[in-house]
């Protein structure tokens, strides 16, 4: 019984290593971003970090990545289907536009009170537009995980460019 056991462990190994995966990895640029714009109220210093904060895309972030995954994550990248690539690169650039929206309305300057706001609006947005990132990586790319509303994000700018 131990033999058969180690021998479906061997399997499900192998079958690992040679499917090609997503790789989660990429979803720390924009933690990092989440991060800087929850702490830009709090400390100004961070408002420079955040308009250092570039976005750059999954392929890119795996050839400049020394990660073990980094090759299987980019084949797996290139294996989807081009319309649910597509659907993926539109939910990261509505995250990379919700970003820079928040930097320039920060950047103006105005009430303590509204930078609250501003970042309130915006740190909700875009941890739904994170969670859908999340999910179409850890499915493998199902098209209708990176589906969002963009009325309700394009609602969400225009509340905070209101402000």
């Amino acid at each position: 019984m131990v033999a058969s056991v180690s021998h479906l462990d061997a399997q499900q190994s192998d079958r690992f290593v040679a499917s090609s995966r997503l790789s989660t990895d990429y979803l720390n640029l924009y933690a990092e971003a989440l991060m800087l714009i929850e702490m830009a109220a709090l400390d100004p210093e961070v408002m420079s970090e955040l308009k250092a904060w570039k976005p750059v895309g999954y392929l890119e972030h795996f050839q400049a990545s020394n990660l073990r995954c980094a090759c299987a994550a980019s084949e797996a990248y290139m294996a989807l289907d081009p319309t649910a690539r597509r659907a993926f690169e539109t939910l990261c650039s509505a995250k990379n536009q919700l970003v820079q929206t928040v930097i320039i309305t920060l950047d103006e300057g105005g009430e303590t009170g509204s930078h609250a706001a501003v970042i309130e609006i915006a740190a909700e947005a875009f941890r739904n537009l994170f969670y859908r990132a999340n999910a179409f990586i850890n499915s493998g790319g199902d098209m209708e995980m990176a589906a969002y509303d963009k009325i309700e994000l394009q609602a969400a700018i225009d509340r905070i460019l209101s402000l």
